[in-house]
């Protein structure tokens, strides 16, 4: 075994032109021969030789580009020896180089995966440079392609758990409508660290709730979804209001990978009857809430008062939080959303963020227009955004639900 180093031209040590070969080839003649081609074919080339498949083993490394093997060499049998060799190729392209001038060989060993198939009486330098470099460019291109399908695939299997952890409300009241916007903050991502639900339970009682987990990544995604779950399941096995929070305090604890994970939640309990909620809001900004006159008309938009708060959940053991009781009237509609819609800028390069009392004036602004259901979202959005100057970075989740009842 043998290392042979060559530069046409002069380089740095270890520059990304040059080639790095593997030859197994066992006739001193034949060796000579190709690197005497590929040094006159102006190839910059580190080719290390090995005369056997057994010491093949041993030489080829995690550099190495290209195998040139003569399928007539020691303990390669033609084509069964070329698999061994595809086999401990790696990345690696692998070029024949035989005395074997057999068609139907050839065809057989590109078929197997060989990028080429040279005859050496056929063979010159500036050929045998030029199959070794396109053999090079063509492993490439199936490893990008293959990298390519890979994430592809794994795209789309990613897409399809996302989607389906997104929550279906569970909603069996024909007065009621129920709109939602949800876009994380995370480039590429279809969850973020924002979660929502909306239950109706077989008292006919709406529970609504909406959360943040801080944090922006995969880790955050997945804890929103393990809350929303622990939500759900709680709330159709008969818990409701502080309770509830308290229960939900403690499996952020223990779920949490640090202490410092906290996450705001907004809650929401709409009595059977349509016309008066319970809220609690833990860290989280309060609802907006949209009347309708009773001649139709459109009415007031605020926002649902916050003197009745309580900490985010994870921040402070044996936390208590109080209740909001709200007066809803015949029909209107209720904005939940995440702090990602009010943290947004108000001007190009203003230090102001809109807050509460801005997103109310461009509510008010959106239903003055006509805006109804996901056009009122989209509408807020959207002007947040363009005030903004840019798409907000934040993770962002809206939901609306709408009671309108039958005349």
């Amino acid at each position: 075994m043998s290392t042979i180093s060559h530069q046409s031209h002069p380089m740095a040590p270890g520059s990304e032109d040059r080639v790095d070969l593997l030859l197994i080839d066992d006739d001193p003649s034949d060796v000579f021969l190709v690197e005497r081609m590929l040094t006159e074919s102006g190839l910059d080339i580190r080719m290390t030789v090995a005369h056997d498949l057994e010491a093949a083993r041993g030489r080829i490394g995690r550099r190495t580009q290209c195998i040139i093997v003569d399928l007539s060499a020691p303990g390669l049998d033609h084509l069964d020896g070329l698999r061994q060799v595809l086999e401990l190729s790696g990345n690696a392209a692998v070029v024949v180089l035989t005395g074997l001038d057999d068609a139907d060989l050839a065809a057989r060993a590109v078929a197997a995966g060989a990028e080429d198939y040279l005859v050496k009486q056929e063979v010159d330098g500036p050929l045998l440079a030029r199959a070794v470099r396109y053999a090079i460019e063509r492993k490439r291109a199936e490893r990008t392609e293959r990298r390519l399908v890979e994430a592809r695939i794994v795209g789309r299997e990613n897409a399809r758990l996302e989607r389906g952890l997104l929550p279906v409300p569970l909603i069996d009241d024909p007065a009621l409508r129920h709109h939602t916007r949800y876009r994380p903050g995370r480039r590429r991502a279809l969850l973020g660290g924002d979660f929502y639900d909306t239950v109706q339970t077989a008292d006919g009682t709406v529970h609504l709730m909406i959360g943040d987990v801080c944090g922006h990544g995969p880790d955050e995604a997945a804890l929103g979804v393990q809350l929303r779950m622990a939500w759900r399941t709680l709330v159709l096995a008969g818990h409701t209001g502080e309770q509830l929070l308290g229960i939900l305090d403690t499996v952020l604890g223990h779920e949490r990978r640090s202490e410092e994970i906290f996450t705001t939640l907004c809650m929401v309990t709409v009595a059977p009857s349509r016309r008066t909620a319970r809220m609690y809001l833990a860290g989280h900004p309060a609802p907006l809430l949209f009347r309708t006159a009773a001649d139709g008309s459109d009415g007031a938009v605020a926002a649902l008062p916050e003197y009745a708060h309580g900490p985010a959940l994870g921040l402070l053991p044996g936390a208590e939080w109080p209740t909001t009781e709200i007066e809803l009237g015949g029909a209107w509609s209720l904005m939940l959303y995440t702090d990602g819609l009010i943290e947004g800028r108000v001007g190009d390069g203003s230090p102001e963020r809109l807050g509460t009392e801005g997103l109310v004036g461009l509510a008010r602004t959106a239903r003055d227009r006509g805006a109804t259901g996901r056009g009122l979202i989209d509408a807020v959005v959207a002007e947040v955004e363009e005030r903004n100057g840019d798409a907000l970075t934040d993770d962002l989740a809206v939901l609306l639900l709408s009671h309108r009842p039958a005349r």
